[in-house]
């Protein structure tokens, strides 16, 4: 009998993650999202009691392209998502993927235990290493 594959987060997360102020503009945004070849951008907290937010491609569209508003006039926090849901490093794989759907969500913020961000992990990239697991089996 083989042993079960367990895949952790930090297996598979992306490690290269963009970082933004709450007070930037969305322009701000788009031009690191443009840099990077990102679609999306950790808000920085403003304290250590604050919480991490996100912004991505999806809120510009709805948010500020939709309503005809200024890319240079609207804030990063007016329209970000915050909290973002995080998850810690060492969580399986499957755990993360069945929270990140009951949330209806298709990436998490992983941090160490610390709450210091170490990457996004998408719910692609672990249903498609999740199959790939389970057919190594």
């Amino acid at each position: 009998m083989t042993e079960k594959i367990h895949t952790i987060v930090s297996e598979v997360m992306t490690t290269d993650i963009i970082t933004i102020d709450a007070t930037a503009t969305v322009h701000d945004a788009t031009e690191l999202m443009r840099q990077h070849h990102t679609s999306s951008i950790i808000v920085n907290r403003r304290n250590e009691a604050d919480e991490f937010g996100l912004i991505v491609v999806s809120d510009i569209a709805s948010k500020v392209l939709a309503e005809n508003l200024s890319l240079k006039r609207v804030n990063v926090y007016e329209i970000m998502s915050k909290p973002v849901l995080t998850v810690p490093q060492e969580m399986n794989i499957v755990y993360a993927g069945r929270m990140l759907s009951r949330f209806k969500l298709s990436r998490a913020l992983v941090i160490d235990h610390d709450r210091n961000p170490l990457g996004i992990v998408t719910l692609r990239d672990m249903v498609l290493r999740n199959i790939r697991d389970i057919e190594e089996e």
